[in-house]
């Protein structure tokens, strides 16, 4: 039976921009699971009303409906222990849980500070009412006044990686020779950005930049082919 997976979508409904949302679909890739999509919007509440809240990502496998990404990868695992691990076993799971802090701390707020105005510029015109009032309710101030692209909130950005970029000078993923959910992980953050903003996140000789590389192009480059959204405003 085909997985549903409800995905957070742009005003192009091909656009997929949500972090966490990669996070299970380059799951579903590495567990070579049959899926499919259904854009979802920040206001089509009603849409997932059936698993109980109101965020993406969400998937349906048969009866068995999931939420968080977190707890779908754990699921995947159990579920299709047969086809690749996304873990490595109880010990990678535990790590997992120290890199989806240090992406939700560190690396979530710094590519959101760069990439913020060229979001909101993806968004469906009917979310956008709701993600102002509640990113600016959250930031305690307007989208245009936490936004900051400039050349130095990048390097500031960039000087956050370097345990990552330490990390991948000695081995190709996060996971050793062979990614794992913790990479997915952190992937999830530079899709996000990619899929929405021209900005480039990275040098391209940073070891973190050829790790994103080699993930774009992992599972037949179903990452590199998705769709991106450009703002109007760079080409106006």
């Amino acid at each position: 039976m085909t997985i549903l997976l409800y995905d957070l979508a742009g005003a192009d409904p091909a656009v997929r921009f949500s972090p966490n949302c990669w996070r299970v679909r380059m799951a579903l890739l590495h567990k070579a699971l049959d899926f499919e999509t259904v854009p979802w919007r920040f206001t089509d509440k009603e849409a997932i009303a059936f698993s109980g809240q109101g965020a993406v990502p969400v998937i349906q496998d048969g009866a068995k409906v999931v939420h968080d990404s977190l707890a779908i990868a754990q699921h995947l695992e159990q579920a299709y222990g047969d086809e690749p691990t996304l873990f490595g076993g109880p010990a990678g799971e535990a790590l997992t849980t120290f890199v989806r802090h240090w992406t939700l701390s560190i690396l979530h707020p710094g590519v959101s500070k760069l990439i913020l105005l060229d979001l909101f510029d993806a968004l469906d015109e009917r979310d956008k009412p709701y993600f102002r009032e509640t990113r600016e309710a959250r930031f305690g101030a307007p989208l245009e006044q936490v936004a900051d692209p400039s050349a130095s909130s990048l390097e500031a950005f960039r000087g956050s990686l370097q345990p990552l970029r330490n990390t991948l000078r000695e081995q190709p993923f996060l996971g050793g020779q062979s990614p794992l959910f913790p990479d997915y992980i952190v992937f999830g953050a530079f899709q996000w950005a990619r899929a929405v903003s021209p900005l480039e996140l990275l040098d391209a000789d940073d070891p973190v930049y050829a790790w994103r590389e080699r993930l774009l192009d992992s599972h037949d480059g179903a990452a590199r082919q998705a769709p991106v959204h450009r703002p109007q405003r760079m080409t106006s």
